[in-house]
């Protein structure tokens, strides 16, 4: 009996792994689909990876939510020729996965309130800005020069949640999501 349990754990364990994997992936292809913008010297991007962060967030969690938007979109900075932005890039989106999928769980919800969703979404916005924030004024040692992201990193906020929201209500309704 004991033994069965034991596989059946180990397996259990391969199957979180194996997920957590393709959410990760998923996150990055997403975070290709962007469109570059005319901001500072480098530019900024507005990308379909915020959506999915918001989407694996609400559909599985804190965890997968924080661990898929940081690798996922960390990845795409190392090789999507963003390298000087990986660091802040895995910090913000650990925080603001977390946020949007502690929030979306509260009180048993489990991501089935699409206005707790919603809020899950805004109120990880804020931490997210504040974070990139902070990251540009020490990359450009200027705390004027940063502000022009907001306006980008907003409208792609605006675009994830626009995205995000009517998925995972769609999603929520498959089988695989009604049983957990």
């Amino acid at each position: 009996m004991q033994q069965a349990h034991n596989i059946q754990k180990q397996q259990s364990k391969t199957f979180d792994l194996v997920i957590t994997a393709i959410l990760i992936a998923l996150v990055f292809i997403a975070t290709f689909i962007n469109i570059k913008l005319p901001i500072m010297a480098k530019g900024g991007l507005v990308h379909l990876g915020t959506a999915m962060l918001f989407t694996i967030a609400i559909l599985f969690g804190p965890k997968k939510g924080a661990i898929a938007g940081a690798f996922g979109m960390g990845l795409f900075d190392i090789f999507g020729g963003w390298l000087i932005w990986a660091p802040i890039t895995i910090v913000a989106r650990f925080f603001q996965g977390f946020i949007v999928g502690k929030i979306a769980y509260m009180s048993g919800k489990k991501g089935t309130s699409m206005v707790m969703n919603i809020v899950a979404a805004v109120a990880s916005v804020p931490v997210m800005l504040a974070i990139y924030y902070i990251g540009e004024v020490i990359l450009y040692s200027n705390w004027i020069a940063p502000l022009a992201s907001i306006p980008g990193d907003l409208l792609q906020n605006a675009l994830g949640l626009a995205i995000a929201i009517p998925l995972c209500a769609v999603l929520k309704k498959a089988p695989y999501f009604k049983n957990t």
